[in-house]
């Protein structure tokens, strides 16, 4: 690495912790404060800081692999997270989250199943999964800046006494990148959080920007051409995922064949399926919650997720892509040479193309861009899990009475624990696509059913939200277990064929399963007060069976009316999926000379924000704040 390169890292890191310790002393006026910054912050920031959010490097690594290997068709693999759930909160589910008022996602858990036993059970297991999640992302993150880190950089780290292994290089560089990222985190919150969040947004755009114009500067539109097969730019897509590589990349359709999704529409069809519940679930209790609970009207909570899609999806894209057509051109013939090909190779294409074929400058920039990626991602998470921790468990639980001093530094101290807990998980986790599959398969599987139902069926209550959550827990547990330990079981076993089912084909059962302790929960237990059902329906105002709380509310005031904005909300979510799709296409085809479909997706994506407007944005005008 040239000198230049590390000066201009080491500008950013000595910038970013200036920035989240400067500003911590806002934080520091108590826990809204601290975890929701005063709900004072600008919708735009909060936007920009969101899309930092989610513009992490484990992500972006494992995008890099998918889109080298299979090609444009790809992005369907994001509907596992599912991406759509930024178009639903976007539509609909953000102006419900806000009306509440409260801190966390749980604490919204009371305002919906009440203050009694049944309602603190589903609020202390909404708490547990959040707190499971944030522990399972820093895993995420752990394995993947690790190895993004020991491809990049030259220094060997790793420890050892005795000729005992203590940590490997790759632990090192994560334990180091982790400990600066925490150190802001907990001194700022919320305020270090979005002031670094949009600085590192800034950073990744710019990257992203100058990687792509390298390759068009050392590209031409013929050679690209050549490079690419027609069928790695089609999003068509059969029953059967068929190898399109040939030549000498030919070992790459061997590679596809063994990943997992060989069987093309059923994956999809999975996707489709999970996707579309898991979305209207709304979002999990972790930082994107928080965004939207510390915006400063219902109004800007809206705009505030429909700013998130619109800042995110361009840039992310660009600098994949880019990387991508690198990777294509330097690093898969190598890769093809060498014979035997794992899923893990495509972990570490993001890396090698920054390695050895990035200009000086771009690559040390770039190397700060996807530094920022990572910590903007895992501080929003670092600040995210503790709330549900000092908030909902411990304040309300064991010392409901106690100076803001006390709970700000009760966080300091859970968040160092969370992050703990989350490296010590990643040290047992064997790649990034395992821990990836586990989130958003298993653990979001055991999540779905419950806040699903939680939104349109009036009779489901807090015992069957606790069941439901509970449930869909245990079994995403046992799975993750399964996963960890395949390798022990016999050949042709039970075990053996079950752990080896690809997660996403699991999703169904545990969504099953799931449902099912939801609704022998509600149907065994006693209805929720219906005084705390009309509340909750009179600020929320979902749409779905809420027809007995409607009619005693109609009792009280007879201009009350239903929510008739399903057909509505449906349709704008499927405009807002196209619309979405259309961001994330548009940079790849113009990053490898597809100039027919950019302009053909640029037409879609102008149409389908005209529509928007007049259907989604034109209606949130209208709220009162």
């Amino acid at each position: 690495m040239e000198l230049i390169d590390v000066l201009i890292i080491a500008l950013y890191l000595i910038l970013t912790l200036s920035i989240g310790i400067w500003v911590s002393k806002k934080a520091s006026k108590g826990l809204d404060s601290y975890f929701l910054g005063g709900k004072s912050i600008k919708w735009y920031y909060l936007g920009l800081s969101n899309g930092s959010g989610m513009f992490d490097v484990s992500g972006t690594a494992w995008m890099v692999g998918i889109l080298f290997l299979y090609g444009v068709k790809s992005f369907m693999f994001m509907w596992m997270w599912p991406i759509w759930n930024q178009i639903f909160v976007m539509m609909f589910l953000a102006v419900w989250i806000r009306r509440s008022g409260v801190m966390t996602g749980s604490e919204w858990i009371l305002t919906r199943f009440g203050d009694d036993k049944a309602g603190r059970a589903s609020h202390l297991i909404v708490a547990i999964f959040a707190v499971i999640a944030s522990i399972g992302f820093i895993a995420y993150f752990f394995e993947g800046v690790g190895k993004f880190m020991t491809v990049i950089l030259p220094w060997d780290l790793s420890l050892s006494i005795a000729e005992i292994s203590l940590l490997n290089s790759e632990q090192s560089y994560a334990l180091l990148i982790i400990f600066f990222t925490t150190i802001y985190t907990i001194k700022g919150g919320m305020f270090s959080v979005v002031t670094t969040e949009v600085l590192q947004y800034g950073i990744m755009v710019l990257a992203g920007v100058l990687v792509a114009g390298y390759t068009f500067v050392s590209f031409t539109d013929v050679e690209v051409n050549k490079l690419i097969p027609e069928a790695w730019k089609s999003i068509s897509f059969g029953s059967e995922l068929q190898g399109f590589w040939n030549e000498k990349k030919e070992p790459f359709n061997a590679l596809i064949d063994s990943q997992g999704y060989k069987m093309f529409g059923a994956f999809i069809g999975m996707t489709l399926f999970k996707g579309f519940f898991a979305s209207i679930a709304g979002p999990t209790p972790s930082y994107d919650m928080q965004r939207i609970l510390s915006t400063r009207t219902v109004k800007e909570a809206a705009y505030m997720s429909g700013f998130t899609n619109l800042v995110l999806f361009v840039p992310r894209y660009l600098l994949i892509a880019a990387v991508v057509l690198l990777g294509l051109v330097f690093v898969a013939p190598e890769m093809a040479a060498s014979g035997s090909l794992t899923g893990n190779d495509l972990e570490v294409v993001l890396p090698k193309v920054i390695n050895n074929h990035v200009p000086v400058g771009v690559k040390g920039l770039l190397l700060a861009g996807l530094l920022a990626a990572f910590m903007s991602t895992f501080s929003a998470f670092v600040n995210a899990g503790p709330a549900y921790i000092v908030n909902d468990i411990y304040k309300k639980y064991f010392k409901p009475k106690a100076t803001d001093r006390h709970y700000i530094k009760a966080s300091h101290i859970t968040s160092f624990i969370v992050v703990l807990l989350g490296v010590i998980m990643g040290f047992f986790a064997d790649s990034i696509n395992s821990i990836t599959l586990w989130i958003t398969s298993a653990l979001y599987g055991g999540y779905v059913a419950a806040n699903f139902l939680k939104w349109v069926w009036w009779r489901f209550n807090g015992w069957g939200y606790f069941w439901g959550m509970l449930s869909g827990l245990l079994i995403a547990t046992f799975q993750f277990f399964m996963d960890q330990n395949k390798g022990n079981f016999v050949p042709d076993s039970f075990l053996y064929e079950t752990a080896h089912i690809p997660a996403i084909y699991l999703f169904p059962a545990i969504f099953g399963f799931s449902l099912l302790g939801s609704f022998l929960g509600t149907y065994f237990t006693a209805p929720t007060n219906m005084e705390t059902l009309k509340s909750f329906y009179k600020n929320v105002r979902p749409w779905g069976w809420w027809k007995p709380v409607l009619r005693e509310l109609r009792i009280e005031n007879t201009r009350i009316e239903r929510n008739k904005d399903f057909g509505i909300d449906m349709l704008n979510c499927l405009i807002g999926v196209i619309w979405q799709s259309s961001m994330i296409l548009l940079p790849i085809f113009l990053v490898v000379r597809d100039y027919p479909k950019m302009g053909l997706t640029f037409l879609i994506f102008l149409l389908s924000s005209l529509i928007l407007k007049f259907t989604w944005l034109d209606k949130i005008r209208k709220y009162a704040n």
